[in-house]
């Protein structure tokens, strides 16, 4: 192992003189102490160390040694449920070494837990002929997740031995006769966080994620395998809406990182999450979740991990067939800490002081989403989707890092901090948001939901921005100077704002909206809007067509549970033609 003195500290950058041996990206143990790093850069026999523990009291001198690895993660059965900081040490054992809540330096424990004993079902046996990514067993490590266990990669032969039974995560199952030897599998296998996991093929997206959430779902949803980004300031919902779509998306598991947010944030993350029900099992949400949690009192180089970690973890369960969500709150931070630790290296500053490459670094991270067939023979197909949240400082999305984010990503939620001071969750500003899958995955919708799906949409977007451009108008004029017909058009957008798109996620039966369910109250909404049109042709009083008193049934129609939904729509439907027909009929007498 090359070994090596520390010749200077600044900050979390430590400069090691003696490592000509070393390698990029090898995993480092600074100081008697044993703090972990990793060499981020090298010049001739000096090596700079990002160090992801707090150097304070380090000087000139003391040793470091390679570990002659990359970063890696340990990847098998005991990482569902498990609280991770950002270079996957679990909190729960650091704090067990500890014996108190805060975290103790230098603490060299495993990822995976060594003495927990799993019960292994072969599904390969002697004599068969295997290849990386194929599956040779099954671990159920929930109630409701079974972890598939692969053939780690670059491995190719045939299987010499393999047994069931109880096994610890670290004890031989299978042994694999290859041309360079036997190879003894486990049920665990790691990986450098700094490369993706390969792949035999990357799908074009066509498929969205359904999360419930009507203004995502209806406006600008996602595809499973696309990447979207929340930014937005401080208060208007970044998180709550994290939650709310690690909670309701079609996703069979959700990792979570915690990336350089504040402490009581992720407190409540940890807190809350234990103890949500998955409304797709009943069981807690945690036998389907990995959370990351790494706040911004923590050394700020582990942030810079962190990002890494969650996301080779989220494409381990995606080689093994499973629709992974991973939620990253958030990337303002990771980008912070490239800030940092390039200032710190004297690289030369772009835009804003960040490092010149920003992009490239965001970009490699997103591209690691994507919908895939794994490698193997079995031909897996699944799904990473990304979704990550950007802090820009003020809400000023023009900064550099939300301008960089929005280059890459294909979704843009953009959060508004006067729709957050309205109270209107989710505070999704729907006139400057925007998804580039709605061509794709739009003739799903209309398959698998209803033909007009997409054409609603478009007429209710419409009536929005039309809304936009009338509200210019009344505010120079006031409202009585509007047209009859534009008046309708404000009161129908009115409609939409407050009955559809506003959403209460405290509500038992509103915070989740099946696509049925929003189909039929995008099509109630229209239809007041379409039968005031009429109205007004055959000579109503738009007075009388906004005091309808079926508006407020059809506003009320999102708290329809979903066995009565199709009942509820061919009531209020009929409502809303009889009260029209009065109106006009009224108008004609």
């Amino acid at each position: 192992m090359s070994r090596g003195v520390i010749k200077k500290v600044a900050g979390p950058l430590v400069i090691a003189e003696g490592m000509r041996d070393a390698n990029m990206f090898d995993v480092v143990r600074v100081s008697d102490k044993r703090l972990i790093g990793e060499i981020i850069e090298m010049h001739g026999d000096q090596a700079s160390i990002q160090v992801y523990e707090e150097t304070s009291g380090l000087g000139p001198g003391e040793p470091v040694e390679s570990m002659e690895v990359p970063l890696s993660v340990e990847l098998g059965p005991g990482l569902i449920g498990a609280i991770y900081d950002g270079i996957q040490r679990p909190l729960n054992g650091i704090m067990e070494i500890s014996g108190s809540a805060n975290l103790q330096r230098g603490v060299e424990i495993a990822s995976l837990d060594r003495e927990k004993v799993w019960e292994f079902v072969p599904t390969a046996a002697e004599g068969d002929q295997v290849q990386a990514g194929d599956v040779i067993g099954t671990v159920k490590e929930t109630d409701v997740i079974t972890q598939k266990i692969m053939v780690p990669f670059g491995i190719t032969g045939k299987i010499k031995s393999i047994k069931g039974g109880s096994f610890k995560v670290d004890e031989t199952v299978c042994v694999i006769g290859t041309e360079k030897g036997d190879k003894e599998l486990s049920l665990m296998q790691k990986w450098p966080v700094r490369r993706g996991r390969p792949y035999k093929q990357k799908f074009p997206p066509v498929k969205p994620l359904v999360t419930g959430q009507r203004v995502v779902d209806t406006f600008f949803p996602i595809a499973k395998g696309g990447v979207a980004a929340i930014p937005g300031p401080f208060g208007s919902g970044k998180t709550v809406m994290q939650h709310q779509l690690a909670k309701w998306s079609e996703a069979d598991i959700v990792v979570y990182i915690g990336c350089g947010e504040r402490g009581n944030e992720m407190t409540d993350v940890l807190n809350e999450f234990p103890e949500l029900k998955d409304p797709k099992t009943g069981k807690s949400l945690m036998e389907r979740t990995v959370l990351i949690a790494n706040t911004s009192d923590m050394p700020v180089a582990a942030r810079e991990a962190s990002i890494y970690t969650g996301i080779t973890i989220a494409e381990y369960f995606r080689d093994m067939g499973f629709s992974v969500a991973l939620m990253a709150d958030s990337t303002s931070r990771w980008a912070e800490a490239l800030r940092e630790m390039s200032g710190r290296l004297e690289e030369m500053p772009g835009e804003e002081g960040y490092p010149a490459y920003l992009g490239s670094r965001l970009a490699q991270f997103y591209e690691r989403a994507g919908h895939v067939m794994s490698i193997g023979t079995e031909g897996r197909e699944g799904q990473l989707s990304v979704i990550g949240a950007v802090s820009p400082p003020g809400g000023d999305i023009s900064e550099p890092v939300s301008q960089a984010t929005l280059r890459i990503v294909k979704v843009f939620w953009g959060l508004d901090a006067d729709l957050a001071h309205q109270r209107h969750f989710p505070a999704i500003n729907w006139l400057s948001s925007y998804s580039l899958y709605l061509d794709s995955i739009g003739p799903w919708f209309n398959t698998n939901v209803d033909p007009e799906w997409m054409s609603m949409r478009q007429k209710l977007m419409s009536l929005l921005q039309e809304e936009a451009s009338l509200n210019e108008i009344v505010k120079m004029v006031g409202m009585d100077a509007l047209s009859a017909g534009d008046r309708l058009k404000m009161e129908a957008a009115r409609s939409i704002r407050e009955d559809y798109l506003h959403q209460d996620s405290f509500n038992e039966i509103d915070t989740y909206t099946s696509l049925p369910k929003q189909f039929n109250m995008m099509r109630l909404v229209y239809s007041f809007y379409e039968g005031g049109q009429l109205a007004l042709k055959r000579g109503a009083d738009i007075n009388d067509i906004v005091k309808m008193q079926t508006r407020e049934r059809i506003g009320r129609y999102k708290y329809t549970p979903e066995a009565d939904v199709a009942a509820e729509f061919d009531k209020i439907s009929k409502e809303l033609a009889q009260e029209f027909a009065a109106i006009t009929g009224k108008e004609a007498r």
